[in-house]
Formats: C-alpha cells, structure tokens, sequence
C-alpha cells in the first residue's frame, strides 16, 4: 500500500529560503506542523510529544529574537531537524526506542545537537529508533508503502526526511543503522569516518564503532550539513592540500550560500 503525498524537502533550498528571510519561521513552522499531522499518524516516525508546537513556537520565537536584524543568519537558520532518540537534548526525554524511565538517561546534551542550534537550527523532536538500536524495531512504517519496512535503526530519521517532515535529521551507525534505512527509504545518508563526529551524550551500542551520521534528501543538502555540522569540513569540490601538515581547509561554518548553486 503506497503512502501519499510525500513532500520534497531539499535542505538547501529550505535553508536559502529561511536565511534570506523569503520564507518565514512561523510560515515555516505551520508548514511542518501541517505535514506531520497528514503524515505522522501513518509513517510514525517521531516520539509522541505532548507539547510538540508550543516548545517549538518557543524556540522559533527565540531564534528570531536572536536575529532579528537578519543578518549573517547561520546555516541552518530554523530548519527543523529531527534527532535520534538515543541522542540526549535537553529539554526533552531520552529512552533509546526503550520503555524505560527517561530519569535513567539523563546527563548532558549530545554536542553535535549543541552544534545544531548553534548553527541555527530547532529540534523538530526525537525520532524513533529500534530499542537500544539493536533489538525491538520501531513502530516506523517506510513512507514509500507502510507495508515495508523502514530499516534500522535509525529508522524514524529515515521515514521523516523521506516524507519531508524534515530536511535533516540525526541518526547513529554501529554498522549500517544510517545507510541501511537512507537505501530503504531511498534517501541520502552519510557516515563520517569513526570520530568525526563526537559522539558524547549518545546512549552507545557500541562505543568504540558507534558513529554519528546525518540524512538528507539529496547529495547537496548532506554538503550543506556537513560543512555545518562536522569540524574542518572541506568540500569535494575544494583543492586538495599539497600536503599533510599544509592543507589547508574550509571553515565548518560554510552555510547555504556555497552550495546554493548545487541544488
């Protein structure tokens, strides 16, 4: 059974849209707001949350408090990122795809959902994930046809950037819990190399190969995320250092307008 509709959520158009202000953050808002509720009920891809729109209302209003001039907006400037649910962030419950208390959990927030904000993004919420990433799979449902599996584990990540609920989201592979569902839900997602990505305040599988990694609908947007996301980011498309103690790389703060033209 096909699921439709599906939304086209490309990150870098997204973000160009919000940083040069041609899309509004609560236009942008409501907009999530509308397609999680014609698709949430089916796809499943986020923890239930209670008070999902009054947090995120804050956060928005928050954001343009912090910007209000509108210049040098950050790269991901109120783009609505989902997360993992075995990353911590404060301010919301973390049980690893478990039944378990949250109090169990609790500790400081995941560095890379700190970079997150600071790059200017909100947390749209916890995306659901089989139970410690390794057991009991998710309620998840593959966008493409609810009859089908989504993968695992970072399946939740996987069905909302398929469906367009979010242009990205966080997910974490101990050995194909990123690739496996971006190919089932067809699309792109990206394991950096084993410690590019710190990973403390995520509830570990196994730490010496859990991996943080990122989904997005398509190969620029992943661009756009990583040079935001991951220290010394240097795109493909730069030259290539001369030598090993002289590269010289780009800035991990390269935002939306370098890659607005890869789209």
């Amino acid at each position: 059974m096909s699921h439709r509709p599906l939304f086209r959520a490309p990150l870098i158009r997204t973000a160009a849209a919000l940083g040069s202000g041609e899309l509004h953050l609560t236009a942008y808002l409501e907009q999530v707001r509308a397609r999680i509720e014609q698709i949430e009920p089916d796809v499943r891809a986020f923890v239930p949350e209670a008070d999902r729109w009054q947090r995120l209302r804050r956060e928005v209003a928050a954001l343009e408090a912090r910007t209000s001039d509108g210049a040098d907006r950050p790269p991901l400037y109120g783009i609505a990122v989902g997360v993992k649910d075995c990353f911590r962030v404060d301010g919301l419950p973390t049980r690893a795809g478990s039944a378990l208390p949250p109090a169990l959990f609790d500790g400081p927030e995941a560095s890379v959902v700190t970079a997150v904000r600071a790059a200017g993004a909100v947390i749209l919420g916890k995306t659901a994930m089989d139970e410690f990433a390794y057991s009991e799979p998710a309620a998840t449902r593959n966008p493409h046809n609810l009859e089908h599996t989504p993968g695992g584990s970072s399946s939740g990540s996987a069905a909302a950037v398929a469906a367009g609920l979010c242009p990205l989201a966080l997910g974490t592979q101990t050995s194909r819990s990123v690739i496996g569902p971006a190919a089932f839900c067809g699309v792109v997602g990206y394991k950096p190399s084993f410690g590019r990505i710190e990973i403390d305040g995520v509830i570990p599988l196994a730490p010496s190969f859990d991996t943080v990694g990122m989904l997005t609908q398509d190969v620029a947007g992943m661009r756009l995320g990583a040079s935001a996301l991951i220290p010394d980011w240097r795109s493909p498309a730069s030259p290539r250092p001369a030598s090993r103690s002289g590269a010289s790389r780009s800035s991990p703060t390269t935002n939306w307008r370098r890659w607005i033209g890869a789209r």
